[in-house]
């Protein structure tokens, strides 16, 4: 679509003006007043991180204890060959700055457990799960229930990946759609997969900040690169989740 001829007002070319074209400059101020913790700053938190830097989140908290090695480069982007062997959220911070001298970017390095996983996602508007195991996106989705913070999920393996979106008190909590997790162990990965989840997962925390689209929750998002084809189906809450069955529930997902 063209923009027009000069007698037109002239388009605002500031950084976030294609976007404030969707929902606003208040909304977008609705996202520079944020902060959003991104548990992972793997395969799926390298776009979902970039996207919401880019988007201009005010502060974005990138929480991993992994060092970058070189089987990592096919999809992590925020990484580069220089970064082998240095901690990942040095190098996604350094990139994310790069991007976007806007967004507050801090780099905490740790291993998520139950003793610390209420202080890393203490303050938050949003977390994305970035994760690569289910026994940590437990005590991920545990303490965001338990904080009443939204949760955007994803996960990949080869070339499937899927996502869902947790408002606690509104919609279905993770525990609720998996009831059991699946065992443990290194899935194939292709970088591209990553890219389509973790950008699913930024505009669920744009949407919901700006409070604009539908978002997914109560339903469970499946890609399937392979055949370029995506299902969505129900994924209602369960009464007798015993992560959020005792909420009160809501019909309000504003922030």
């Amino acid at each position: 679509m063209r923009a027009g001829n000069g007698d037109q007002e002239q388009v605002n070319e500031g950084r976030y003006a294609r976007q404030e074209m969707i929902f606003g400059h208040e909304r977008q101020e609705a996202l520079g007043a944020a902060t959003v913790v991104v548990v992972g700053a793997g395969g799926l938190g390298s776009p979902a991180a970039t996207y919401l830097a880019a988007a201009g989140i005010g502060r974005l908290v990138i929480a991993d204890y992994d060092t970058v090695s070189l089987s990592n480069l096919n999809r992590q982007f925020l990484h580069g060959d220089a970064d082998i062997g240095t901690a990942k959220v040095d190098s996604a911070a350094r990139r994310l700055r790069a991007l976007n001298e806007d967004v507050e970017v801090v780099p905490v390095e740790v291993r998520i457990s139950e003793e610390n996983v209420a202080t890393i996602v203490e303050g938050a508007d949003a977390i994305v799960d970035a994760l690569d195991t289910f026994a940590v996106r437990d005590l991920l989705n545990t303490a965001a229930v338990r904080e009443g913070i939204p949760l955007m999920h994803g996960a990949i393996a080869g070339w499937y990946g899927q996502a869902a979106t947790v408002i606690p008190g509104v919609s279905a909590c993770l525990r609720c759609i998996f009831p059991s997790n699946p065992p443990a162990g290194v899935f194939p990965a292709i970088g591209a997969t990553a890219g389509v989840i973790g950008s699913i997962q930024a505009a669920e925390v744009i949407k919901y900040l700006t409070g604009t689209g539908t978002l997914l929750t109560d339903r469970l998002l499946l890609w399937n690169g392979a055949d370029a084809t995506c299902d969505v189906l129900p994924a209602p809450r369960e009464p007798a989740c015993p992560v959020c069955g005792h909420l009160h529930l809501s019909e309000d997902t504003s922030p």
